[in-house]
């Protein structure tokens, strides 16, 4: 009963952080996103807000060569790292890239210390929590998956100014509070994990997460082909059986999200 309890409160508090979605950006700037293979993104809002997420790089098989060099974030400086969860394959290049930076890293407070960031780089959330940064608005929801060795999982929802909702789903199963995620939020971008295996939703099961909880305009998968028990993109590509939506990239493939 006390987990069912804590599993009311998280939704009760996901529901209570919801924002209206923000208007466009009066720059009229261009948000851009670019894949670094796995579940590594690079967002730049219209205003210049520059985001990493997950940033597995150096070890990251699918990375461009030019950023598994980690000494570029010297000079590159992101405004935040968002982190979803404790697993290597998602949170290993942190700790050196906020150092490198001195960029702020978003996570649980927990895993934040497990990560040893300092404490003035620390922006910890959990679900239902939301913070600003530069012209985004982060919200943290729920993710179905472990975190070890400290924390639970997160997914994110980024706000941009330009009117593009990002929705980061982390290392997730489906689950049926999708449905609240896309009725408080409305993602219009989904960055949606599917490679399967031993880890996560298979292809299959990610195509059914969308068509049932969601409303994308742009549905863009990750999480695949990195490792030999993952799904490679011939699967992916046909599990969504000609779903238009689906925009399969290449790392190091830059988009330009227009409104």
């Amino acid at each position: 009963m006390t987990h069912l309890r804590t599993v009311a409160l998280s939704l009760i508090a996901l529901a209570s952080s919801a924002l209206a979605a923000t208007p466009p950006s009066p720059d009229g700037g261009v948000a851009q996103l670019t894949w670094l293979g796995h579940a590594a993104f690079e967002i730049v809002s219209p205003g210049g807000t520059h985001l990493l997420t997950d940033p597995w790089l150096a070890e990251n098989p699918k990375a461009p060569p030019e950023f598994k060099k980690l000494e570029r974030f010297a000079t590159e400086k992101p405004a935040a790292i968002l982190v979803t969860h404790a697993h290597g394959d998602h949170a290993d290049d942190v700790p050196v890239i906020s150092k490198l930076s001195g960029a702020p890293v978003i996570a649980t407070g927990e895993h934040l210390r497990a990560m040893k960031i300092p404490e003035g780089r620390q922006l910890s959330m959990n679900v239902g929590g939301q913070t600003k940064v530069g012209d985004v608005t982060v919200f943290a929801v729920p993710a179905m998956h472990s975190s070890d060795p400290a924390g639970r999982p997160l997914g994110y929802v980024m706000q941009l100014t330009g009117g593009q909702v990002i929705y980061q789903t982390g290392d997730t199963g489906i689950f049926g509070d999708m449905a609240l995620i896309e009725e408080l939020y409305h993602p219009t971008i989904i960055l949606l994990t599917c490679g399967g295996g031993r880890w996560g939703m298979n292809p299959s099961t990610a195509a059914l997460a969308v068509k049932k909880y969601f409303k994308p305009k742009l549905i863009i998968p990750m999480h695949y082909d990195t490792d030999p028990e993952l799904a490679a993109e011939a699967d992916v590509v046909a599990a969504f059986k000609g779903d238009k939506r689906l925009r399969v990239m290449k790392p190091g493939q830059t988009l330009s999200l227009t409104p």
